[in-house]
């Protein structure tokens, strides 16, 4: 195998991982037992809110004569931690705005990163209610607490107390905790019946969402995954796109006692986080031409007159940091999807994250990786690279061979074939440090992608963002300098075409690394970099006649 037919294999490969990840992000495999994405409401009911156990309409629905909003334009509650910014509205005491004070916006860092949002890019809130006739339920007016609500600065916890309209003696209060240093939420409804007659509903808890990518990157255009997440023990991590949600093909776990329901956007991700051995629901709607929903519904056992009942959950909305979702959740770890690469590149995350540990920063971190992938690689490449070098020694008796039997194909790869058997040289050899390599590459390529520890992570003077491209192209015309040292130290190619394909192969991988992530392209430098020092001390002792 020449080397031109390296760089298309490289080529080729890189370009079949891209295609394949893209038409995995929207299939998913059929599961035992799913739940039909549509609510399947009548147009006089609400499909924003979920099917209860009873006290229902027809169709399942809650019915029209529910406790329902107050109209007009709902009042909002204003609360700071140290960790996120809420606002919390009147309708419903949803969460329909969350800013997180410890991760800057995208485009304007000088703002904080909004992830629920209540109209400026997306509508994307947390919703609950209860289920049944008179109850209270997201569409529901609150009374909210006078004045912003601020955590103490010696406090480990804040609560916020919202309270439903009393209903036939039902008294209904929405409690929602914060917690000092955290992004967890716990949302938990109180229940007084103060009637005569046995209160029987159920709790549900939703995100709606607008069915938008939250962020596209910038490497080549690809778009990470937007959309409900479910999880169980048994099923295990299952992502529904909206598009199957929209024309009812979704597949998820419909009930179980354990799991959670999640909504994932590139870095962050929000989940209700019901405590585990509690029977639950899990649905996925299509509300309306742009809304869904994705949530679970927990049963409240039988209120007696005079008696009084809690229901609960947790919520976590923040950044996907590895190193503390699966503490959080059994599983919630997996919001953070590699693909089928995940087997390398979780790993590999691990070693950088011990790297980043000990050094303070990811840019070196990345360096200290890649040498220790080379220290691992180096019998191998050293293997191609002699074979390379000896090659590159029998350049003189190649070109005397093509001069020979220029015009006869097969004589000339049949002597060819000699020469190599001959030498001991494997023509094959210089393929194996790049193709061991593309895995290793790919993995990292969406390592940088997916890991929330990498955005905004700078390393040194110019390059403030590892996960972006280089603002001004620095690294990646370095690599187009090294990728071009490389191939002078290669053999010259017999066929004068194959010299030049093999010349322009640094300006294409340059333009091609130009909106590659900032640390793609330094990983791929200090490789080079390594090699080149390599590869010419291995040259430099064949040449010389030098045992190896």
């Amino acid at each position: 195998m020449d080397n031109r037919r390296l760089i298309l294999l490289t080529i080729f490969a890189f370009s079949i991982f891209m295609l394949w990840d893209g038409w995995g992000k929207y299939t998913n495999p059929p599961v035992a037992q799913v739940a039909s994405s549509q609510a399947g409401a009548a147009a006089s009911t609400d499909a924003s809110i979920p099917k209860a156990r009873t006290q229902l309409s027809a169709d399942g629905s809650v019915p029209v004569d529910a406790v329902s909003s107050g109209g007009g334009a709902a009042p909002t509650l204003t609360v700071r931690t140290d960790s996120v910014l809420a606002q919390i509205s009147a309708d419903g005491g949803d969460i329909v705005r969350l800013e997180l004070t410890r991760h800057k916006a995208t485009a304007d860092k000088t703002k904080n990163y909004v992830l629920l949002d209540n109209g400026t890019r997306h509508i994307y809130a947390a919703q609950s209610g209860l289920t049944g006739q008179g109850l209270p339920n997201h569409k529901t007016r609150f009374t909210l607490p006078e004045g912003e609500q601020v955590m103490a600065a010696d406090a480990k916890t804040l609560t916020v107390r919202l309270d439903a309209p009393t209903e036939n003696g039902i008294n209904v209060s929405k409690l929602l905790t914060f917690h000092r240093d955290s992004y967890i939420i716990d949302v938990a409804y109180e229940i007084s019946n103060g009637s005569d007659a046995p209160v029987r509903t159920d709790a549900y808890f939703q995100f709606q969402r607008d069915g938008e990518a939250a962020e596209t990157t910038e490497a080549m255009g690809v778009s990470t995954f937007t959309g409900p997440a479910f999880y169980t023990d048994a099923l295990k991590f299952q992502k529904v796109s909206f598009e199957d949600i929209a024309d009812g093909s979704a597949k998820f776990a419909k009930k179980d006692d354990n799991g959670w329901v999640a909504m994932v956007q590139h870095y962050f991700v929000s989940a209700f986080l019901p405590e585990q051995g509690v029977a639950r629901e899990y649905f996925a709607r299509k509300i309306n031409d742009r809304l869904y929903t994705a949530g679970t519904i927990l049963p409240v056992d039988e209120i007696a007159p005079g008696a009084t009942a809690t229901v609960a959950t947790r919520l976590y909305a923040g950044p996907q940091e590895q190193e503390h979702l699966e503490a959080i959740a059994p599983g919630l770890d997996l919001v953070v999807d590699y693909g089928w690469l995940t087997v390398i590149a979780a790993p590999l995350f691990w070693v950088l994250q011990w790297f980043h540990n000990l050094t303070g920063n990811w840019g070196w971190a990345i360096i200290l990786v890649t040498i220790c992938l080379k220290l691992i690689f180096f019998p191998l490449s050293a293997a191609s690279y002699k074979s390379m070098a000896k090659m590159r020694t029998l350049g003189p008796r190649l070109q005397r061979l093509k001069e020979q039997h220029g015009d006869d194909k097969v004589r000339m790869q049949k002597e060819m074939m000699e020469i190599y058997k001959k030498e001991k040289i494997n023509p094959l050899g210089g393929c194996l440090p790049i193709v061991v390599q593309i895995p290793v590459f790919i993995a990292l390529y969406w390592v940088l992608l997916g890991s929330v520890e990498m955005r905004q992570a700078p390393w040194l003077g110019w390059i403030t963002d590892l996960s972006v491209k280089d603002p001004y192209f620095i690294l990646p015309i370095i690599m187009g300098a090294t990728m071009l040292i490389q191939m002078r130290l290669n053999p010259t190619p017999p066929d004068p075409m194959q010299a030049k394909v093999m010349m322009a192969m640094p300006i294409v991988f340059t333009f091609m690394f130009l909106f590659f992530p900032a640390g793609l392209v330094l990983y791929w430098v200090v490789n080079n970099t390594l090699s080149i020092a390599q590869q010419w001390q291995i040259t430099k002792m064949i040449e010389s006649g030098q045992k190896t």
